[in-house]
């Protein structure tokens, strides 16, 4: 799994929005570390499902991503919880990449450009990954 976010993560630009879906233990927070380490963010990334968001910087000469927004929706109760906590200007952030574990929660504002990332437990240590964008 964190060979294909690796792979995901030499794509991107800055300014992306990654939508993760999927039940709980099907991979979501593995695939975010995975994606930090394609992004050659060197910080520990865990589940921020008691903050809602960390996000983690890698300032250097010639990063164009300098920030990874990891944000789990887990918790809130509608999406305006996350709008109350700058959720547009992380969005609007080119040199950042907003990951949100539990996108459904907020699917109604989430943007229309997003990667779609879907986890599906196939066995007690296999998943299927879907993308769409």
């Amino acid at each position: 799994m964190r060979e294909e976010a690796v792979s995901l993560a030499y794509e991107l630009k800055g300014g992306e929005t990654v939508c993760l879906f999927g039940e709980l233990g099907s991979g979501k927070t593995n695939f975010t570390q995975g994606l930090a380490t394609g992004l050659k963010f060197s910080d520990e990334i865990n589940s921020p499902t008691f903050n809602i968001l960390k996000v983690y910087s890698a300032e250097g000469a010639g990063r164009k991503i300098k920030r990874l927004y990891h944000v789990d929706c887990y918790r809130l109760e509608s999406p305006q919880d996350i709008l109350d906590l700058g959720f547009k200007e992380w969005l609007a952030d080119k040199n950042g990449v907003v990951v949100i574990e539990w996108a459904d929660k907020i699917k109604s504002i989430l943007p229309r450009e997003k990667i779609d990332i879907r986890f599906e437990i196939t066995g007690e240590k296999s998943r299927k990954i879907s993308i769409a964008s």
